[in-house]
């Protein structure tokens, strides 16, 4: 007989419940993730909704309401109001589905694509889920993707381009107006991986990434990351529903008879608790956070600068990495309680300032880091 057939006392569940949540490592001395604790009101939001299910719209329709309410939101956010799109798990799922809408417009099963050496691991599984040549194209001198060579590796099978605003190693933004000339001369399908900085650079005047730029077919960016929204909560938007047409697939048993989504289940809760911190937070809010993020990655650069380390490039939003034998400062740094993540070209560790880390605890870790450096 299995150990738990019989059940357990709820309290019993609950105390192993919160003895292995106690294992995890607080956000607090975590300088390697993307995301960071929700905001009060993503949490209620969430609670709320916990039971809504947006793969069956028609026994929801206060949530489905919900969703085209913060499409409309984000549509003015990044420059087309009445674009298409969903509300997805993060930035892996919006990428394979827009890479698998612009392969679907051409019906074809081959062809290739041109990504930035720079790019998500999530087009290694989209080459493996779509049977697609991937192509990598390499950087210029501040690790943004070479133009020349995305057009040196353009060519007939080529449908789609690719660039990164807010890239995972660095957070640099790749020229999307020199990619969206290319794409339009060529006439490509253009994606902008936005994951990270979807909402770190329209607050920073920075709009130069979005479907602003004519070029601009789909954009994926994550409200579970800067949006501060419970996980999991992502964004892949188009710029015409004619893309979304072309994933559907007939769904005879459900309220709905067709579904456009990668996953058929889907939770309600991540589009009410992104709805609900840009509705509290506003613009100017969201603002606030992101700038007072961006103050702290100064700080944390120039007083890691003044230990002798070098940061790799100038902070375009904050992300901020610095050279040095990063793997075995990892290391030591770990041992200490405090998380960071490496990037190999160049060798460096890498700092994200989500709004978890104050200037206090970037100095706590300042100090940490001193001793880790004197030690090796």
């Amino acid at each position: 007989m299995f150990e738990w057939f019989k059940g357990y006392e709820e309290n019993r569940v609950l105390k192993e419940l919160e003895d292995l949540l106690s294992m995890d490592i607080p956000y607090s001395r975590v300088l390697s993730s993307m995301c960071t604790y929700p905001h009060p009101i993503a949490v209620k939001a969430h609670i709320k909704f916990i039971r809504s299910n947006l793969g069956d719209p028609g026994l929801f329709p206060g949530t489905a309401e919900l969703e085209k309410r913060l499409l409309v939101m984000l549509g003015e956010l990044f420059g087309k109001r009445d674009l298409a799109g969903y509300i997805s798990s993060g930035g892996t799922e919006g990428n394979i589905q827009a890479i698998r809408a612009a392969r679907n417009m051409l019906c074809t099963c081959r062809g290739n694509i041109v990504v930035p050496e720079s790019a998500h691991f999530s087009f290694l599984k989209i080459k493996d889920l779509l049977g697609i040549d991937v192509r990598k194209a390499g950087l210029d001198e501040e690790y943004r993707v070479d133009i020349g060579d995305v057009e040196r590796l353009v060519d007939d099978e080529t449908f789609a381009i690719v660039g990164i605003a807010g890239t995972t190693e660095l957070g640099q933004v790749d020229d999307i107006k020199a990619l969206s000339k290319l794409a339009i001369e060529n006439n490509l399908f253009l994606h902008v991986d936005a994951a990270f900085g979807g909402f770190v650079l329209p607050f920073l005047n920075n709009n130069e990434f979005n479907f602003r730029i004519k070029g601009v077919c789909s954009l994926v960016a994550d409200p579970h990351k800067m949006g501060m929204a419970t996980i999991p909560s992502g964004a892949v938007l188009f710029r015409d529903s004619k893309y979304l047409e072309v994933l559907s697939v007939e769904t005879p048993y459900l309220t709905s008879s067709k579904q456009f989504t990668l996953t058929g289940t889907r939770p309600g809760t991540g589009v009410a608790s992104a709805y609900a911190v840009l509705k509290h937070l506003g613009f100017e809010g969201m603002k606030k956070v992101v700038l007072e993020c961006m103050r702290v990655t100064q700080i944390l650069k120039e007083e890691v600068e003044s230990l002798g380390l070098e940061a790799v490039i100038d902070p375009v939003m904050n992300v901020v990495c610095f050279k040095c034998n990063a793997r075995k400062v990892r290391e030591e740094l770990m041992k200490r309680g405090w998380v960071v993540s490496c990037i190999r070209k160049p060798e460096a560790i890498r700092c994200v300032i989500m709004p978890h880390l104050t200037e206090s605890a970037a100095l706590e870790f300042v100090k940490v880091l001193k001793n880790v450096l004197h030690s090796l």
